[in-house]
């Protein structure tokens, strides 16, 4: 065995040397031992080789293209630059949907019935010449640049300011309209909200409360903060949650069960579901507005973080006045259910 922590960099410079000079064998070769090796890479090799495989990505074909976005992604992970890695696996990531959205209707035209598995259940040697051999491979790395994409999309820079995330977004969206696959992390992920205003009315009272949330995946966790802020900071009666799940919603590992404390509602009287994402609150007069019923059942769930390595956060800014909430409350609809 001749893999060892040493031979990562020196995989990533065999690899960088052998596509830049478009040697396919020496490329073949340095892939390999990139990939063995790099999960015994200390965190300084992993720092700086990020950035090298990202200026790679667009001049790989596409069977590794998306295996070296993981390991890119895994480079973030460990604390590589993820906003000079973000741009090209984004680009990549886009051509790979795009391809996959041609790789869908050509399926469905062919009249093949069910979408084959990104592992390649269901394909046969003919799907390559049939369709293309591009678009089979992007719908087979689909998952890869997923997993990708979600390790930059953790970074709240990368968030904020790298540029496609919208070309990004509409292209997972009609391959999921194709496929019926949500490819629900990364959905989530390009929508999370960041200095996201907030405003949450307590309808029995009428008492209204400006927040602001970043980072947040799900509304699971939403939940939970929210419970936080205004039951445990002693705003409102009910359930607080604890310490440790309000800990594990903002940057501790793992989950730990808490029972929810309100029914969430938008103005459209429509709940607001759990399972759901803040993004999909509706907006009222410029602010995502959440209702605050009591809760019609008792619900419980492994509070915690929807992704793991995004720190979440929801602060409370201060009490509406009277006014204020009776004008937002005044533009709420009664519960639909």
């Amino acid at each position: 065995m001749i893999f060892g922590r040493a031979r990562f960099p020196a995989a990533v410079a065999a690899f960088e040397t052998a596509v830049r000079s478009q040697d396919a064998d020496a490329a073949e070769k340095a892939f390999g031992q990139l990939t063995t090796t790099v999960d015994k890479a200390k965190d300084a090799e992993l720092h700086a080789a990020g950035p090298r495989l990202a200026a790679l990505l667009a001049e790989l074909p596409p069977g590794p293209r998306g295996i070296v976005a993981v390991v890119i992604g895994a480079c973030v992970e460990r604390g590589a630059d993820a906003t000079a890695c973000a741009p090209a696996v984004f680009a990549q990531a886009r051509e790979a949907f795009a391809a996959a959205a041609v790789f869908c209707e050509a399926w469905a035209a062919a009249g093949r019935g069910e979408l084959p598995g990104h592992e390649g259940e269901g394909l046969e040697e003919a799907d390559f010449e049939r369709i293309g051999f591009e678009p089979v491979m992007a719908w087979q790395s689909l998952p890869q640049f997923e997993m990708a994409c979600v390790a930059m999309l953790n970074s709240p820079a990368v968030r904020r300011s790298t540029p496609g995330k919208g070309e990004l977004r509409a292209s997972v969206a009609r391959v999921s309209e194709l496929s019926g696959d949500p490819f629900k992390c990364l959905a989530y992920a390009l929508a999370v909200l960041d200095d996201e205003p907030v405003v949450a009315i307590d309808r029995a009272t009428g008492t209204g409360f400006a927040l602001r949330a970043s980072g947040i995946g799900d509304n699971f966790q939403l939940h939970t903060l929210l419970a936080d802020a205004l039951v445990g900071g002693g705003h409102l009666p009910g359930w607080a949650p604890s310490a440790e799940a309000v800990a594990m919603c903002r940057d501790r590992p793992g989950q730990t069960s808490t029972t929810g404390s309100f029914n969430l509602l938008g103005a459209d009287g429509e709940w607001i579901w759990n399972e759901g994402c803040p993004a999909d609150i509706p907006v009222v007069d410029g602010v995502r507005l959440v209702v605050l019923d009591p809760p019609p059942y008792e619900r419980s769930w492994p509070a915690g973080r929807f992704f793991p390595g995004m720190t979440g956060d929801l602060v409370l800014e201060r009490v509406l006045a009277a006014e204020e909430s009776g004008a937002l409350l005044a533009q709420v609809a009664q519960p639909v259910r």
